[in-house]
């Protein structure tokens, strides 16, 4: 009986951290695609700063919340630098860590570039076992107050883009060095009879975006973005209407049947503030109102002469 809670404790806890949510999922990834592939730092002629707050599944209890931060440009002709900081919490476990990404453009031809990224850190993920209500108190697995592991975390990714920013197409490794975590005590995994892999999963993204200039003040931007790891995939993909380069709005079908709606506009071209409501599929509509992700950007674009009069 002891093992079986344990293991229970194990499968409830541990491996859905690792397989189902190890990275945070966000809807508003073709406007935060840094985070999603570091070799688009560069890309624009200038550093901005991105921020997500996201809340998942708003009203079940212990739903994933997830904040990101990152700033990233260009450095000189042919080199991009970005970093992020990030906290992704489900429940009693915890995701945080940091990394910095240096990424290399290369110009294939007059209309067509690459870039070649590599972000290195580390990740944090912890176990918070105060305040639990527990069936057996003599469980070892269940004692203390919180499993901590630290562990190195690297990102490798590559990007085809038009120099006019007209469209781009990606794809990066998430998690590249495989890492394995180490939150149960090794005593526990040799006396029992079942093969427990906590190491990080690599993660497969695809990502690409097209803009299409309809007149003199409407855009259409189609993107989509492909996910895989552990023989699992995930595929988004979006359109969103932008207005005079000042407002937005768009939606973002899941194929897991998530709807999403997207808004957001600039302000004088240096603050961006974006916001998506994500409607759950059918299986999860008795249980949550959906999900919320906020958005807030700062550009550092160069003042222009007529600013500089004013």
């Amino acid at each position: 009986m002891m093992k079986k809670l344990s293991l229970l404790f194990v499968s409830i806890f541990i491996m859905p951290m690792v397989y189902s949510q190890q990275l945070p999922q966000l809807t508003q990834f073709m406007i935060n695609d840094y985070t999603i592939n570091p070799a688009v730092a560069g890309m624009e002629d200038y550093y901005q700063i991105r921020t997500s707050i996201r809340n998942q599944w708003v009203g079940i209890e212990d739903a994933p919340k997830t904040t990101l931060l990152s700033i990233y440009g260009k450095n000189s002709n042919n080199v991009g630098l970005g970093g992020s900081v990030f906290n992704d919490q489900v429940g009693p476990t915890s995701r945080a860590g940091a990394s910095l990404t240096y990424a290399y453009h290369l110009n294939i031809t007059e209309s067509l570039k690459l870039s070649l990224a590599l972000s290195g850190g580390f990740t944090q993920f912890k176990i918070d076992k105060e305040g639990w209500v527990l069936a057996d108190r003599d469980d070892n697995l269940l004692q203390g107050a919180e499993t901590i592991d630290l562990v190195p975390d690297a990102t490798f990714g590559l990007n085809l883009y038009d120099p006019s920013n007209k469209w781009y197409i990606g794809f990066s490794i998430p998690q590249l060095l495989n890492s394995k975590l180490t939150l149960i005590d090794d005593d526990f995994i040799n006396n029992v009879s079942v093969d427990m892999d906590g190491s990080l999963s690599r993660h497969f993204y695809t990502m690409g975006l097209y803009n299409m200039r309809l007149n003199s003040y409407w855009d259409l931007q189609p993107s989509f973005l492909y996910k895989t790891v552990s023989s699992q995939s995930q595929f988004d993909i979006g359109v969103k209407t932008i207005y005079n380069d000042k407002f937005w709005m768009g939606i973002d079908y899941r194929n897991n049947g998530d709807m999403s709606a997207l808004l957001g506009f600039t302000i004088q071209d240096r603050y961006i503030l974006g916001y998506s409501y994500d409607i759950p599929n059918s299986e999860l509509n008795e249980f949550t109102t959906g999900s919320h992700e906020f958005m807030f950007g700062l550009t550092f674009i160069p003042a222009t002469e007529k600013q500089i009069m004013r």
